[in-house]
């Protein structure tokens, strides 16, 4: 699953993909912010969400699980006080906490190699010719 461009959000393929595996079960006897929150840190856990990653916006995400975005926002909310995730204001929020590993690591790195790229004026498919290169795909 990719992000979803009509929604304007963001988020990225990969963050989208990720998330694609959160439900809602609603015969759960578990609040739907909770199963939210629980699920954002078993994503974490396991390695599909990244220290750095972008998560979608509290409307984009509550759209597609069908709940309320109050309740996208309280799992927001109670991620962010326990350290899990950080929101940057108007560029949303990002996954803070992680299992700080190779790819975490990995992740910083691409995201520091893009934003300096981008300061340098390339833009995203310069980035992306550049690094296929680097990797032998051309």
């Amino acid at each position: 699953m990719t992000s979803d461009s009509s929604s304007g959000d963001p988020m990225s393929a990969t963050t989208g993909s990720a998330l694609a595996a959160l439900r809602i079960d609603t015969d759960s006897d578990r609040p739907p912010f909770e199963q939210v929150r629980v699920g954002v840190i078993d994503l974490i856990e396991s390695g599909d969400l990244l220290t750095g990653e972008r998560l979608p916006t509290v409307r984009a995400l509550a759209s597609r699980l069908g709940v309320a975005a109050n309740t996208v926002a309280r799992s927001y909310r109670e991620l962010e006080a326990a350290g899990v995730i950080e929101t940057r204001g108007r560029q949303g929020s990002f996954i803070r906490a992680g299992r700080h590993d190779a790819l975490d690591a990995g992740f910083a790195a691409a995201a520091a190699y893009v934003e300096t790229a981008r300061e340098l004026g390339l833009d995203d498919s310069v980035i992306v010719e550049m690094l296929n290169r680097v990797l032998g795909r051309t």
